[in-house]
């Protein structure tokens, strides 16, 4: 098989990896995608009991809605704030069921490297000219792809941060796994056997940890052994506390309003700035030991952790790849200065493409919330816009690749001050929308 004539490899079925196989069939460019999980959108329903801020209008690419109306396909109201798991069965699985889409479609295939075929990192003369060679877990059997290019949109879900102090994992807290979470736990339905009535700690500073910890009190009303505990590194709880009622988007500002009130109320023990150090364990449960607000302090006695202190890129499979990250936020190195967390909030990030995601490996690229490292920045409508500029460049579209098609309007709502790597719409959040457009995890 000729290097042109092979497909281009997208790693990843969230909505950006998705939305790349839409414009790739919608030039007719044959491409193959492998995914992880046993289900596209595997990451969103991991935490599918979550109701998003966004409604569905900002939620679809324009393109894969495009080839959803060639089908059955009946689009959900466009002002409904889905659920993840809506989100999944009403948009992802019907674009990836698309006659078009779904032959090119491998789930169970976790991408375990990514490379040049014959040639390791260091060998340059004539590497352009290989293909890409792609080793596969495809349902237990190791397999080898080859493609022209690759869009790498695998995201950073899978890749917790550790609730230790300094962005490593705290003494014991590997030996512990067992007892923590990392993510939105289902608190409420198949999770409630394991938290009702324990001593729960719940560490971040983001809508994911409010979530959590609205579900727990709802949790702790019926059942009031419960108790509750709140870890944060943040000095102020009114930056936690955002817009309130003056959010533009009213769900997410009522978040704010209940988690104060939650505080308030005396039912939920607050730690903060809170650095954990040392997790150890006895027969009374799990002591959490670190240094609050310069003193050192024990939370004692604790049954469960659950963890949203965002995430980070799995950068192992691309180790072949000849890239250029920010040495700081491990994002695509031109994207370091458009979406630096300590200048940019998720609403002053400029839209941007093919010219500013390309890395020194011809025709390989980092897209989506991976692009972005550990920037809680990221915008699923940027993504798309990062799609569509690629997709272009790749099918010799150079115009339509530089042009810019996505205007974000500013908003006074996300903050910019996000010392420990928490925003509105963060990668250790399920879901935040900021003037029509979409975070995503």
């Amino acid at each position: 098989m000729q290097h042109h004539n092979l497909p281009i490899a997208i790693i990843g079925a969230g909505p950006i990896g998705l939305a790349a196989a839409a414009h790739l069939t919608k030039r007719k460019m044959p491409f193959i995608l492998f995914e992880a999980g046993s289900s596209v959108g595997r990451n969103f329903q991991s935490w599918g009991h979550v109701r998003v801020f966004s409604p569905w209008k900002y939620n679809i690419d324009s393109t894969a809605e495009e080839l959803l109306s060639e089908t059955d396909w009946i689009s959900p109201d466009k002002e409904h704030l889905p659920t993840g798991n809506e989100l999944v069965e009403e948009y992802f699985k019907p674009l990836s069921e698309h006659p078009f889409i779904s032959p090119g479609i491998h789930l169970n295939s976790k991408v375990l490297s990514i490379g040049r075929k014959g040639f390791d990192k260091m060998k340059t003369w004539g590497r352009e000219e290989k293909s890409f060679s792609i080793k596969v877990e495809e349902n237990g059997e190791i397999k080898y792809y080859e493609a022209k290019a690759v869009i790498d949109s695998s995201g950073t879900w899978n890749q917790p941060n550790p609730i230790g102090s300094g962005g490593v994992f705290a003494e014991g807290e590997q030996e512990l796994q067992n007892h923590i979470f990392y993510g939105i736990p289902n608190v409420k339905g198949e999770a409630l056997e394991r938290y009702k009535n324990k001593n729960v700690t719940v560490v971040g500073g983001g809508h994911s940890a409010i979530n959590a910890l609205l579900d727990l009190a709802t949790v702790q009303e019926e059942y009031p052994k419960t108790q509750l505990n709140w870890v944060l590194r943040k000095d102020n709880m009114q930056k936690v506390y955002g817009g309130k009622e003056d959010d533009a988007l009213e769900a997410r500002g009522a978040l704010g309003i209940r988690i104060e009130k939650l505080v308030e109320s005396g039912k939920l023990n607050v730690f903060t700035p809170f650095q954990i150090l040392k997790l150890t364990k006895n027969e009374k449960g799990i002591q959490i030991e670190g240094d609050l607000n310069g003193s050192m302090e024990t939370i004692a006695n604790v049954d469960e952790i659950i963890s949203n202190t965002g995430s980070r890129p799995d950068l192992d499979i691309i180790r072949e790849v000849r890239i250029d990250l920010d040495s700081s936020l491990e994002s695509v190195f031109d994207l370091a200065e458009l979406i630096d967390p300590n200048i940019h909030s998720c609403g002053t990030v400029r839209p941007h493409g093919e010219k500013e995601l390309r890395h020194p490996e011809k025709d390989f690229y980092i897209i989506g919330s991976k692009s972005y490292g550990r920037a809680p920045t990221f915008l699923m409508a940027t993504g798309y816009e990062q799609v569509r500029s690629i997709v272009a460049y790749l099918d010799g579209d150079k115009e339509a690749a530089e042009r810019v098609e996505l205007n974000l309007p500013q908003t006074g709502v996300c903050s910019s001050n996000l010392g420990e790597g928490v925003a509105c719409c963060g990668p250790e959040e399920e879901t935040a929308e900021v003037e029509g457009s979409t975070c995503c995890n």
